[in-house]
């Protein structure tokens, strides 16, 4: 069945290719993402992965195939999709809750509603201590929080996360990793990253990106296990050699990009 006509389906690309003039970066790929299920997206550098994103956010259009959020065309702006990248892109001249709330208002929500909505984002995220601060004042972590919130304020469908974590220090990452699968609550994710460990951590399957275009490995990913239990599987026999397989598939694609 097709992923654009299948109602569990909250992503899907189909037979996807793109250009950016003559440089071809993705050519007839194909994945779907079901409601309320994690993908992570690994692949080497200029593999198409952050292309990905603007073509599932509807911020570009695909030269070739088709993209569909909840069985629609995927378009910009959309309510049911929350998206949140490597730049935290907060607004500086307005407070943290004021970021936060910004796309409520935008869709023409009260005003007081939409702050009322902000305040639970952020405390979805334990920074509602954060409200009235200004972004110049934050740490990294902080910032990484406020998009999330406001990624995550309308409470999205399908959340599109590219990298969101790369600038954080280790312990902050980790501590993002191991809460993410829980934060979002049931919304779909594709979480891009360049980190194997990352991607286990929050993902219910894991995905390589081949040069060109297409997947040239799927496994199976650590979502679903508990969240106190799943660095030290990660860390067991089982998870070193899903990392090994997964590292082995990047090193390939790279040696096929950087020879391409």
């Amino acid at each position: 069945m097709s992923g654009a006509s299948n109602s569990n389906t909250a992503l899907a690309i189909e037979h996807v290719a793109h250009a950016f003039g003559t440089r071809a970066v993705l050519s007839n790929i194909s994945l779907s993402i079901t409601r309320g299920e994690s993908v992570a997206l690994l692949g080497a550098n200029g593999t198409g992965k952050t292309t990905l994103v603007r073509l599932a956010a509807g911020l570009i259009r695909p030269d070739q195939g088709d993209v569909h959020v909840a069985g629609t065309p995927a378009q910009a702006g959309r309510p049911d999709v929350g998206i949140a990248f490597q730049d935290a892109r907060l607004m500086p001249w307005r407070s943290v809750a004021r970021n936060v709330s910004l796309p409520l208002e935008i869709a023409g929500e009260d005003r007081r509603a939409a702050h009322t909505a902000a305040i639970a984002a952020l405390a979805r995220m334990q920074a509602e201590h954060l409200a009235d601060r200004a972004p110049a004042d934050l740490s990294g972590g902080e910032r990484q929080r406020v998009a999330l919130a406001r990624a995550l304020v309308r409470n999205p469908a399908l959340v599109l996360l590219d990298e969101p974590f790369a600038a954080l220090d280790a312990l902050t990452r980790t501590r993002f990793d191991e809460q993410l699968p829980e934060l979002v609550g049931g919304a779909a994710i594709l979480f891009v990253t360049h980190d194997i460990g990352e991607a286990l951590l929050v993902a219910d399957r894991v995905l390589v990106l081949a040069p060109g275009g297409g997947i040239s490995l799927e496994v199976a990913g650590l979502r679903g296990t508990p969240q106190g239990e799943r660095r030290a599987v990660l860390m067991s026999p089982a998870g070193a050699a899903r990392q090994a397989q997964l590292y082995d598939a990047l090193r390939t694609a790279a040696s096929v990009a950087h020879h391409a």
